[in-house]
């Protein structure tokens, strides 16, 4: 009986000489406190029992949260951490805590958070992480967080919500997103719905206020007017006219996207050809086809030009160009995507260029193309093949062809002189 004593001693004061020494360890109303409050500790301590439910670590000078950095205590059902420096919470700081059920980083300069840790903690009730530098959540942050309660949210810096964010809050009854620079744009109209419908109480909804755009600076959210919004939709046009059209070698081959959507979509084109995918936000090339600052290309006129109104041209088609060219829209409100099959055709197929033919008819008979403020007009309602002359000196020869009578044309090449001619598809 003495040994079995003196061996629950040893475990007893092995228990005490576990807390970590700048912290007071201690059992209160069932639960094992460990209490790191006021300490001026610049990092987790080490060496906490492994029981401890309840962790106090708040008014201190911690500047981050490395992956693991609770690994010790798996049981924490609370974890205080307000009023620290933290600015960054890393991948796997917080994901060993399965049983957490009240996580408090409020006022802190948080500003990068690993959010996919969130998606562990399933038991979560209390979430406070207001009072930080927090500038977007993502739309699946809190899809774990069924029994979650209370989510505070207000003095950060979020612009906008994607739509759905807190869907997965089944059990939410309390949300404070107040005092943040809201973009009242249609990206937040989803919310603005939300939160006049929802049964979840929204406290002080006098600050959830818009900061942008400027004529909209102060606007209360929940008073804001119906905004013209429409998801993008977008319709890719190009030359020939059907899809899996054979094109000749040394053809400029042309597309065109037109993007329809409210905020104005963003368009990005994608393109699979035999030596891999190019990726082009568009645009990349100014009005005269030259790369724009900024635009990593080869040369001054990149292989793949993307002009500001949708239009994507390939001055030089061949075999290395051939394959599937997509064009992708985005804005706030979602995406939209058409694509179409090239093919080059094979040698001895097809017969003279009929694109070439119809130019070469068009300039026979005296119809040419100009610009008038650097808008494509076509010279009659009838064309629909446009050439943009760009910005070069013209010679004796382009005079010429100009006229039409220039020496015979390379097929498929619409080169005129030392005039490069850029060729756009154009609606009638």
């Amino acid at each position: 009986m003495q040994e079995l004593c003196l061996l629950c001693l040893v475990v007893l004061a092995g228990l005490v000489q576990a807390c970590p020494e700048p912290c007071e360890c201690g059992e209160k109303y069932g639960f094992h406190i460990a209490d790191c409050a006021y300490r001026d500790l610049q990092a987790v301590p080490s060496g906490f029992p492994a029981n401890v439910t309840t962790l106090s670590l708040s008014a201190n000078q911690l500047p981050s949260l490395p992956g693991g950095a609770f690994r010790e205590v798996p049981r924490l059902q609370s974890l205080w951490l307000a009023h620290n420096e933290i600015r960054s919470v890393a991948a796997g700081a917080l994901a060993s805590l399965s049983q957490l059920k009240s996580l408090d980083l409020s006022h802190n300069l948080i500003s990068d958070f690993a959010w996919s840790d969130l998606h562990s903690l399933s038991a979560l009730q209390l979430l406070k992480m207001d009072s930080n530098e927090l500038t977007f959540i993502p739309r699946d942050a809190f899809r774990s967080l069924r029994a979650l309660r209370s989510l505070q949210l207000n003095h950060n810096r979020l612009h906008t919500l994607a739509e759905g964010t807190f869907a997965p809050l089944t059990a939410l009854s309390h949300l404070q997103i107040n005092d943040n620079p809201f973009d009242c744009t249609c990206g937040i109209v989803w919310f603005k719905t939300w939160a006049l419908t929802t049964a979840v109480s929204i406290p002080e909804q006098d600050n959830i206020t818009c900061t942008s755009p400027h004529v909209l600076k102060g606007t209360r959210l929940n008073r804001l007017l119906p905004l013209p919004c429409s998801a993008p939709s977008v319709q890719l046009t190009y030359q020939p006219s059907q899809d899996g059209a054979e094109l000749r070698p040394g053809f400029v081959l042309a597309l065109h996207c037109d993007v329809d959507g409210q905020p104005a979509p963003q368009l990005h084109w994608h393109i699979q050809t035999p030596g891999g995918t190019v990726e082009i936000a568009s645009p990349n090339v100014g009005a005269d086809g030259r790369a724009l600052p900024g635009v990593l290309a080869a040369s001054s006129r990149p292989r793949f030009q993307a002009f500001a109104n949708g239009s994507l041209l390939i001055p030089d088609f061949g075999k290395l160009e051939e394959g599937t060219y997509s064009c992708l829209a985005t804005n706030e409100l979602g995406s939209a995507e058409s694509s179409v099959n090239v093919a080059l055709a094979t040698p001895g197929e097809g017969g003279e260029d009929a694109l070439g033919r119809r130019f070469q008819g068009k300039a026979a008979e005296g119809k040419v193309c100009y610009t008038v403020d650097n808008e494509v007009q076509p010279s009659g309602p009838e064309d629909n093949v446009v050439i943009i002359y760009l910005s070069r000196p013209r010679g004796p020869e382009a005079a010429a062809a100009a006229e039409g009578v220039s020496g015979k044309q390379p097929p498929g090449l619409l080169l005129l002189g030392q005039s490069l001619l850029l060729l756009f598809l154009a609606s009638f």
